[in-house]
Order: C-alpha cells, then structure tokens, then sequence
C-alpha cells in the first residue's frame, strides 16, 4: 500500500478552507494540520477536519506534525508567499503554491531556486490548466498562429488590491505561453482603471518568434461575465467556453464538387467536465507520491509573472504617453 501524504494548509480562508476539505477526502493524503493567523479560523477547519490547528508557521514547523511533514499548500496573499514558503522548501517539504507565484520577478526566482536547492516539488495553482476543456486543448492544438482569449466578469470587492493582470489575465498568459512552442518575441499593451485605483481593464498583444501572435483581454468591470478562448491552426480552429469546459473544432475537409475551396467541418467534442481545483489537488499529491514533475512547475509560475511584469510595464507606459 502506498504511504499516505502528510500534508498541511497554510491559510484557511475561503480557497484555503476548499483546499483542506479535498486533502481531506483524498484517500492517498493525510491532512495533519492547518495553519492560519485567525486562531478561531484556524481551530473551525481542524474541527471539521480532524486535524491539529496552529496559528503560525513556526508552531507547526516546531510540532510533531511538522517533523512529519510531506507536503503543504500555501493559500496566503500573494505578498505572503516568499516568507511562508521559505521554511518549508528549505525542509524540502513539497508545495502547491497558489498563483502568482510572487509579487515580483525577483521574489518568485528566489522561490524556485530555493526548491530546487532542496530538491522540492514545486507546483504553481494556476487553476484553468487543470480545467478539462483546456487540457483537451492543449492535446489538440498544433502550432497555433492566432490565440484570442477573453476573460471578462463582473466586479467584485476580491482582490481589489492588485491590478487585473495579477488577478485575472495571469490565468491566460500561462495557458498562452504553454500552448505555443517558442520564445516570446515582443510584448504590446494598454489598459486603464475603471474603479480601483489599479488597472481593471486591460488588453495585450503577445508576438512570438515563429510567428505565433496572441491577443489576450481582462477585464473585471463588464456587465456579464464571459471566459472563452479560441486557437487558430494551419487547418483547424479551436474554440472554448471556459465556464462549461466545452469545445468546438472546425477542420478542413474534402472540396466539393465544383469548389476549389475544402469543406468546413464544425464538430462539438465530448469534454467531460471536471472540478478543476480538486483535479490540480489531486495531481499534487500525485506528484509528490511519485517523485514527479508537476504540470505546472515552478518555471512555469516565474515565466507567467515575467510575461505579467512587461505587460504591466507596457500598460503604464501607454498611460503616460
């Protein structure tokens, strides 16, 4: 029988507390502990889940628990990330470690280098790639030439500390980036604020060296809430909700008779939706219990805030002009 995963959550609000009840109900982990400043937060969740609560890093690091400690999720604000996760890597603890990686490019190197100094799986929770629409994407899209994303909702008092690019078009910079096969060639950007004092709205023009070009929206202050990406290939589109986690394809087929031009072939694929959250939780685990790569590695989460950097860089640059 495989050894069960010991595992912790660090930061038990609203997504943390999700991710201690799927740790919980996974039959290959053990959910030790919880871990939150908010001791009553802390002790409600360890209630629920028959675990141990602490309120800081230290006091679980310095407990019984944490000397047994395989693996945790660091479910805390972004600014949070580099303090919290450092003792845990430098212990080579395995960790999920919600998106962005960190605030800044420097931050979230310091964070993958120190995993890899101590041989420490590193996943980054960018959530949409483990959305079943999208990972039926990403095996069918071949060398893409256009990419359009949008990502639009409603606004919402979440998050409101950080601009849209952090918040909402970082999802799609990463899907972007692993979708093409080849280096990012030139950024373009704009946007503006709307109602924080951050940039709620906001639109980039990623050109790629092979050509390949994307062209990616964020909005969080639109009327309806509308989250679809369509790839175009040499001979097939793409399209997908990512709401519903469906896809559309349409290929080249025969010429008709008396036409130069191919048929257009519309197909809807059979995508049988998944939680993505539980899905990505799940693969962790996984992971760890293999001793093998995540799908979203720590490269991966440095990259996307990279990419994320220059947009911004771009968009305050535009603001200026």
């Amino acid at each position: 029988m495989t050894k069960k995963i010991n595992v912790a959550v660090v930061g038990v609000g609203y997504l943390g507390r999700i991710h201690a009840k799927i740790y919980h109900e996974i039959e290959t982990a053990n959910l030790v502990a919880v871990v939150d400043s908010d001791r009553a937060s802390a002790d409600t969740v360890a209630n629920q889940y028959d675990c141990v609560a602490h309120d800081s890093v230290d006091q679980l690091l310095s407990s019984s628990a944490g000397a047994d400690l395989d693996a945790v999720s660091i479910v805390v604000p972004t600014s949070l990330h580099l303090p919290v996760s450092k003792p845990f890597l430098e212990r080579g603890v395995h960790m999920l470690l919600e998106k962005p990686i960190a605030p800044s490019v420097e931050e979230s190197q310091e964070i993958v280098s120190i995993a890899k100094a101590h041989n420490a799986i590193l996943q980054i929770g960018h959530l949409e790639r483990f959305n079943a629409g999208v990972m039926r994407l990403a095996e069918l899209s071949d060398n893409p030439r256009f990419i359009e994303v949008h990502r639009l909702g409603k606004f919402v008092e979440r998050a409101t500390d950080v601009d849209v690019v952090t918040d909402l078009m970082i999802h799609d910079i990463d899907i972007v980036l692993s979708l093409v096969p080849s280096e990012l060639k030139n950024v373009f950007a704009t946007g503006t604020s709307v109602v924080t004092n951050h940039v709620d709205i906001a639109n980039a023009r990623l050109e790629f060296e092979n050509g390949a070009v994307a062209n990616v929206t964020a909005s969080r202050v639109s009327r309806n809430q509308f989250r679809r990406i369509r790839v175009f290939s040499q001979d097939c589109y793409l399209g997908l909700n990512f709401a519903d986690q469906q896809l559309e394809q349409v290929i080249t087929g025969e010429c008709p008779v008396n036409s130069e031009f191919p048929e257009l072939i519309e197909k809807k694929l059979e995508v049988e939706p998944q939680l993505p959250l539980n899905a990505e939780i799940a693969h962790f685990i996984d992971c760890v219990s293999h001793q093998s790569q995540p799908l979203v590695t720590g490269e991966d989460g440095l990259t996307a805030v990279r990419v994320a950097s220059i947009v911004k860089e771009k968009i305050q640059q535009s603001m200026e002009s």
